[in-house]
């Protein structure tokens, strides 16, 4: 399947099929397969969800209830596996991005890197080829494995899709858009085996080709791929600058050029396990949702647009791959991991001044950016203060996904942070921000289409908490005992050093009233955290993280003890105090349902195809 050529430094052959993929996981101990019979309304999902939270294998479910075809997940479900997969490439990669950064680099060591440049040339797509395996059958959505994840879904969905669309203006792959985009299959007012959904967010390519075709009053080719080699599927979740289309990089990735054509117009991967075309008309849209979606809150029904099918296409015994979201860590926090490892020098090169960025995963990560710069631009003043910080802060907020973040602390210093250790980066940075001075506000702006934390669909506001200098503060470590005198407070716990869980009888501005005649005994709190459920936000890092970030709304949800306004900057004199209780407008939370998860247990059990497995 795939030799080495030791002369070049590079792999012949890499994963021509999914299948090529699951068989090597197979062999190699990463796959199990479900023989039984399984139900793809909830079961499916269920049974994903219950192996990936055990840090299990990969799964193909060869029996799947009302479809002949199988279908597979979990297969990027660790960061271990996904780096296998890609084991002959990855090194590569890496080093072709690096060169980007670098291109001298390549002229000083030319030997040392002419596997790279080998490497390269798997980015040219290939035209035409003479095998076109997906075409091997035309069949219709309802034959495909019409998986609903979880139970208020608006009906079954494509979960792992690569959405092609071309430019009208510069048609052809070179300037194609392949993303990753929610494709809904069956429910809501969709015509069965006619109409599908298409929706898509904010900084996304296919939006450009949207916009142009609407304003031309032609209708938009889209192509949906499932399937084909795996580099196909990172391909399209890659963060990649303009330029660089997603073909060429899963060409370099796979280690084998994107094999494609053209029929009836539509463009079609060849590789692919199943591709369906249509078209996108102006200005013609049907409520899509809802969807279970990766902040581990239900995305609810708004209009977005229907895309004609026109045909559906299947390769021979082809394979249906899927993976479920909700609330993180779930199997994309893999590709989240993995486009770190790729991407994240050169966005440091993008970026002047940055050294590290961790979009925290644990939160959905859109709503939570961490960062580190520099702080370079006063080194002659003896007040240690941030300046380049906000600098670096505005082009964070301003490139590309980066820009959906809602919450950014940022910071810098000459000690060994990471913001990977998220503890000890907020401990750090809460011992130093200045909370009159430090908190900046974006008010009416665009955030993650998936938050329902603002004002409306796409509608909210940003933050930046930028920290610099000495410590101010030593963070309690311990509940001060304020918190069981004030009448406000009903319930209290320490969630980390400086941050405090509350449950109130109140409002909050009753509560600021009484905190304020306890400024001395607050010193050495940053946060207080107004919430539901104590127990639970201070149980564990990530539920303080989940439960903070995803339901604050940064102007609406933020306040703060004795808090004050002085030519529009707010700030406050004491602890801050942030809203993250569920609010009235806010999206329900992801819950499993009891019966389901009875009915799986059987594939646990003994005799069970999972049975030992986790």
């Amino acid at each position: 399947m795939q030799q080495f050529d030791h002369s070049l430094g590079l792999y012949k052959m890499s994963y021509s099929s999914l299948e090529q993929c699951l068989l090597d996981l197979e062999k190699h101990g990463h796959l199990v397969r479900i023989k039984e019979e399984v139900d793809p309304y909830l079961e499916m999902a269920a049974i994903h969800l219950r192996v990936h939270e055990a840090g299990g294998p990969a799964l193909l479910f060869e029996n799947v209830k009302g479809s002949k075809f199988r279908a597979a997940s979990n297969i990027f479900g660790t960061t271990e596996r996904s780096k296998f997969i890609f084991r002959n490439t990855f090194t590569k990669v890496q080093q072709l991005i690096q060169l980007k950064n670098n291109p001298v680099n390549a002229i000083k060591h030319p030997f040392q890197n002419i596997g790279v440049g080998l490497a390269a040339l798997k980015a040219l797509p290939l035209k035409n080829p003479s095998s076109k395996p997906v075409m091997y059958q035309e069949i219709k959505i309802s034959d495909l494995p019409l998986i609903q994840h979880w139970k208020d879904d608006g009906g079954a969905f494509v979960t792992l899709p690569q959405v092609y669309s071309e430019d009208i203006d510069q048609p052809g792959i070179m300037h194609a858009n392949l993303g990753m985009y929610r494709i809904q299959l069956t429910g809501n007012e969709y015509i069965k085996d006619e109409e599908i959904g298409l929706h898509y967010q904010l900084h996304r390519g296919i939006g450009v080709h949207q916009t142009k075709a609407n304003k031309a009053g032609v209708p938009l080719k889209v192509s949906c791929f499932v399937g084909g080699p795996p580099a196909h599927t990172l391909a399209a979740v890659m963060p990649l600058p303009e330029g660089v289309g997603e073909a060429t990089f899963a060409g370099v990735l796979g280690g084998r050029r994107f094999r494609y054509t053209y029929q009836d117009g539509f463009g079609i991967c060849t590789d692919a396990d199943f591709v369906i075309t249509g078209t996108v008309y102006p200005n013609e849209n049907k409520p899509e949702g809802p969807f279970g979606d990766h902040l581990g809150y239900y995305s609810l029904a708004h209009p977005f647009p229907v895309m004609k099918v026109h045909k559906v296409y299947a390769r021979k015994d082809a394979i249906w791959p899927f993976t479920v979201v909700g609330r993180p860590p779930q199997e994309d926090t893999s590709f989240g991991n993995l486009i770190h490892e790729l991407a994240s020098d050169a966005l440091q090169s993008e970026i002047p001044g940055l050294k590290e960025l961790n979009a925290v995963d644990a939160a959905g990560v859109h709503p939570l950016l961490l960062a580190i710069g520099s702080e370079r631009y006063t080194p002659y003043t003896p007040t240690k203060r941030p300046a380049e910080l906000l600098t670096i802060a505005n082009h964070i907020l301003g490139t590309g996904q980066l820009s959906l973040a809602k919450f950014l602390f940022i910071t810098a210093g000459e000690t060994a942070l990471s913001t990977h250790d998220i503890a000890s980066y907020l401990q750090y940075v809460l011992e130093r921000i200045d909370w009159t001075r430090d908190i900046h506000f974006y008010t009416n702006t665009t955030i993650d289409t998936l938050d329902y934390s603002g004002s409306g669909l796409n509608m909210g506001s940003k933050v930046v908490f930028a920290a610099y200098g000495e410590p101010i503060r030593t963070l309690s470590k311990e509940l001060p005992s304020i918190f069981h005198e004030v009448s406000a407070i009903k319930n209290a716990k320490l969630v980390m050093p400086g941050i405090i869980a509350v449950e109130l009888n109140c409002d909050i501005d009753t509560l600021k009233k009484q905190l304020i005649h306890y400024k001395v005994a607050l010193e050495n709190v940053a946060q207080i955290i107004v919430c539901d459920d104590v127990d639970f936000v201070a149980a564990s890092l990530n539920n303080y993280l989940w439960v903070t970030y995803t339901r604050c709304n940064p102007a609406n949800d933020i306040d703060g003890v004795d808090d004050f306004v002085v030519n529009k900057h707010w700030g406050c004199k004491s602890a801050l105090i942030m809203d993250a209780t569920i609010k009235p407008h806010h999206a329900p939370p992801l819950i499993k349902v009891p019966a389901v998860e009875s009915s799986i247990d059987r594939l646990f059990t003994k005799g069970g195809s999972l049975y030992g497995v986790i």
